[in-house]
């Protein structure tokens, strides 16, 4: 089941999206944070179908990633990849899953019909947990292309794993951003396509 929902910035209108019905509240904080319109959510307020969002915009710039921020070993790529199970794709299919780890520890999670919303919902859980997203990696079910390598990079999150595969537009984006991009993480195996650094 899915419904659009029009989110608002600081009341006016950024864009209307199609999502699954639940962690509504996540999915505007981590959207207008994964578009880069701004670093720090002040409030979040849910009505119906509309999502306002309030948050400081002046000033806003791309977030500079840490050189060493977290590094994580490949026992670490395969417990995140481990936790993308999700029941609700093992009964009805067509759905992506997210998750954000930090000190080894899931602390956020998300399925929705979109792949692009599951990042925005983890990300905005992992914000109303007041967790440093320079501390954490991404994992997803999802194929890393350049606009899902972008909202790592906005929110600030150094290392993005994925069970599916990169586009050659994303593994460029992931080398400029700084960011480690490993993909096909599944069967006990993976690949690393940029910034292999953070692999310990």
């Amino acid at each position: 089941m899915r419904r659009v929902f029009r989110i608002h910035l600081n009341n006016r209108f950024v864009v209307d999206l199609a999502a699954s019905p639940c962690q509504l509240e996540e999915l505007g904080a981590g959207y207008i944070v994964c578009e880069g319109l701004a670093h720090d959510i002040e409030d979040v307020q849910v009505s119906g179908d509309e999502i306002q969002v309030y948050a400081e915009t002046s000033g806003v710039m791309k977030r500079s990633l840490p050189e060493s921020a977290i590094t994580v070993g490949k026992e670490d790529v395969f417990a995140i990849m481990n936790s993308l199970r999700s029941e609700i794709w093992g009964k009805a299919g067509g759905t992506h899953c997210s998750v954000i780890f930090s000190d080894g520890q899931m602390v956020a999670r998300s399925d929705d019909v979109a792949r692009r919303n599951t990042v925005d919902k983890v990300v905005g859980s992992a914000i109303s947990y007041k967790i440093d997203l320079a501390t954490c990696a991404i994992g997803s079910t999802c194929r890393e292309s350049a606009g899902m390598i972008s909202k790592a990079e906005n929110a600030g999150i150094p290392i993005v794993i994925s069970r599916s595969a990169p586009t050659d537009k994303g593994i460029l984006a992931a080398d400029r951003a700084g960011i480690t991009l490993i993909c096909f993480a599944r069967d006990k195996r993976f690949t690393i396509y940029a910034n292999p650094d953070r692999i310990n």
